[in-house]
């Protein structure tokens, strides 16, 4: 056989292979998103109540944005993630009988209309039925190549009560910890009761609203985006993202110092302005400003850097290069 008629017949064996893949994936596209429009309608009332939720509870104010965040990386993966597209019947269905198993569960033994206290449960259901949705429409290919973008939507879920005390509490003790030495530090005098600071003229209380939950998250969703854009080794990944933790109580800490001297030396009002109420931002960019040299480090300690591809990592610097 001449080599151009082998060539010749390669290259329609893969023309015919991309045809088959781009038909199955318009397919697998077509039902995905008519099984997520009647997800959506089945479980309507639990989506309704948890936007509500996470717009009046700062605790949970990044759960409608979690989605959108999921989507995009879907999207921008896509090439990757859709390689190989073979419907799972088997483990997709099991995960979407489960998620409604659970769904119908929570809906009939609800036992209270507090959203705090059923909508973790119900929102767990609903993210089960997407992901079970996924595995069935797409298969167990896409899906480990999609996993993180997938497994993302758990972010949706609001914590339980006793845990989001819990977490709660830990923010407050260790901010008020922090504050503590800083005052020591910069030799303030300063007498610690629980979780009230006493310092000349001022008695500060680090209460719940004071212990930077919101932000806190905020730092923790950076940091496990950051890591999955920037970085591939998985236990630096895991080390960057535990990083939010303390930085984060760090950050709070150094807020209430700030803010404390500021209304102690300067003016009184500092502590009931705008600043203390809307200034979380400037404390934020400040952990970020203190995460970025760490990140940049552990990638360039990374074997063989380079720039994004269908397996690595994107470059910190190439995420801030004006596009061509």
């Amino acid at each position: 056989m001449a080599p151009g008629a082998a060539s010749g017949r390669r290259k329609n064996s893969v023309s015919i292979v991309n045809t088959i893949n781009r038909t199955a994936v318009t397919r697998a596209n077509a039902a995905f998103a008519g099984f997520i429009i009647l997800s959506i309608i089945v479980c309507w009332s639990a989506l309704k109540a948890l936007t509500i939720f996470s717009l009046q509870y700062e605790s949970s104010s990044h759960v409608v944005l979690i989605p959108l965040i999921s989507i995009y990386l879907l999207y921008t993966e896509r090439q990757r993630i859709l390689q190989v597209v073979r419907p799972s019947i088997v483990p997709g269905g099991t995960v979407v009988l489960i998620g409604l198993v659970l769904y119908v569960f929570d809906l009939r033994h609800r036992s209270t209309d507090d959203p705090g206290q059923f909508l973790p449960s119900a929102t767990l259901a609903t993210v089960l039925l997407w992901l079970g949705g996924f595995l069935l429409c797409y298969g167990t290919a896409a899906w480990r190549r999609a996993s993180f973008s997938l497994l993302f939507l758990f972010l949706m879920v609001p914590l339980p009560p006793t845990v989001l005390d819990s977490a709660i509490y830990l923010l407050q003790r260790g901010s008020t910890e922090i504050a503590f030495l800083l005052f020591k530090l910069a030799g303030v005098p300063v007498l610690r009761e629980g979780f009230i600071l006493h310092v000349p003229h001022q008695s500060i209380e680090v209460a719940k609203e004071c212990s930077g939950i919101r932000s806190s998250v905020a730092l923790f969703i950076t940091c496990l985006l950051a890591a999955h854009l920037f970085l591939r080794t998985k236990w630096k990944m895991l080390v960057f993202v535990l990083l939010a933790f303390p930085l984060a109580i760090l950050k709070n800490g150094i807020r209430i110092t700030t803010l404390t001297l500021l209304a102690v030396y300067v003016d009184p009002s500092f502590l009931t302005g705008s600043l203390h109420h809307d200034g979380g931002f400037v404390f934020f960019f400040l952990a970020l400003a203190i995460l970025a040299p760490i990140l940049l480090a552990l990638q360039r300690s990374e074997k063989n850097p380079r720039g994004r591809d269908v397996a690595g990592p994107l470059k910190i610097e190439d995420a801030f290069a004006p596009r061509q």
